[in-house]
């Protein structure tokens, strides 16, 4: 029979084994199973569309209402979808269709001002094929580092007199339209990510929204 001292260590023992248990439990029910949402490509006659948004800050019922967000957008009815995971058809030409509402911030590497992995090496801005814009004009980039992906946003200007504060933001609010062509790869998990330093409050530009999945960052699931 277990004396005084031992029964206290046993006790402690267990106590410490249980804790260990739930903290298991709770990371593979909250974690590895939370499983963060995903939008699919639409399928159309003219090929794989996919419409996103930029805004300055999330919806007001966001967990972080203030951050700068991605969010994807139907291509039929413009419902707007806070999510980041893209399902994208492997070895297919994807038409990407992006409305950037965010303010101008300016890029301290202007070598990103510049597209590249796109089909014929440009994008369209409006309307109008570039393959560059101002450094100091950048908003936000999209990349996909896996595939040699990288587009530069411009930013709405100072000077704008309609702008959207939180989203969803309509198109009738100031907007910058920027749409380019780029193709997949083989199936599997390609990580995306904006590289400018938007994370205003956040050392150096870095922190919060821009490495959270769900915000200025995500995956491209190819299948």
């Amino acid at each position: 029979m277990p004396t005084g001292g031992s029964a206290k260590r046993l006790i402690a023992t267990i106590t410490a084994v249980a804790v260990v248990c739930v903290a298991i439990g709770l990371y593979i029910g909250l974690y590895l199973t939370n499983v963060p949402g995903s939008a699919a490509a639409t399928q159309t006659s003219s090929g794989v569309q996919l419409h996103l948004a930029t805004v300055a800050a999330a919806e007001t019922t966001d967990a972080h209402p203030t951050w700068v967000s991605y969010y994807a957008v139907d291509a039929n009815d413009r419902n707007w979808r806070h999510v980041t995971t893209f399902v994208l058809p492997a070895h297919s030409l994807v038409h990407v269709t992006i409305y950037q509402f965010d303010g101008q911030s300016g890029l301290r590497n202007p070598f990103i001002s510049q597209a590249t992995g796109t089909i014929g090496g440009n994008f369209q801005l409006n309307g109008k094929t570039i393959s560059a814009i101002d450094p100091d004009a950048a908003s936000h980039i999209f990349a996909i580092p896996q595939l040699g992906v990288s587009v530069p946003l411009e930013g709405i200007p100072d000077s704008a007199k309609n702008p959207c504060a939180n989203a969803p933001c309509p198109l009738s609010t100031d907007h910058e339209t920027i749409s380019f062509t780029f193709r997949t790869g083989a199936k599997g998990l390609y990580r995306w990510q904006c590289f400018v330093p938007c994370a205003a409050g956040y050392i150096y530009g870095f922190g919060g929204p821009m490495q959270t999945v769900g915000y200025m960052d995500g995956f491209i699931k190819v299948v």
